[in-house]
């Protein structure tokens, strides 16, 4: 799609972003399975189930906007999730790993943080206040479950791994 308009740009964004919400679907359980720390394995069992909300999210953008929910495959979080599947293949200790899947969540929330921004504040450009508001609603997300990891990761994760 050559992207000559605000209005596609955001629906290039979109396409990305299901991209990664799907990767991510794919990634957490990988990830939950890893966790020593029942409240990390909670943490990532928790956002699986609101990412699926978040790609429900996403088509209903794609249906206002009169476009199919196609996914473009987001290299972005491509590269993120392999980084962070390093940490699954390396021997460590329990407590370090937990420290280290914190860290590659955190990437992942804040690529979709910046995305998710981007997308809404296009939305409201273009005149899509319902996108707007879709995209507002997952970002909102996003940035509890980056609190969350970080609040995981100073009061839990990181004096056990220490």
């Amino acid at each position: 799609m050559a992207v000559q308009s605000l209005e596609k740009l955001l629906v290039d964004e979109l396409r990305d972003l299901l991209s990664a919400e799907k990767q991510i679907t794919k990634a957490l359980p990988k990830m939950a399975k890893a966790a020593s720390s029942e409240e990390l394995r909670a943490a990532f069992e928790e956002h699986l189930t609101q990412t699926q909300g978040q790609i429900d999210r996403l088509e209903q953008a794609f249906e206002i906007l009169g476009h199919g929910a196609r996914a473009k495959k987001c290299l972005g979080m491509e590269g993120l999730i392999e980084e962070g599947k390093e940490f699954l293949e390396e021997e460590m200790e329990p407590a370090v790993r937990d420290a280290a899947l914190i860290a590659a969540a955190q990437k992942v929330e804040h690529y979709e943080i910046a995305s998710y921004g981007s997308a809404r504040t296009w939305a409201q450009e273009v005149g899509q206040p319902r996108v707007a508001d879709l995209l507002q609603a997952t970002l909102d997300e996003e940035a509890e479950t980056d609190r969350k990891l970080s609040q995981l990761a100073e009061t839990l994760v990181n004096q056990r791994a220490a």
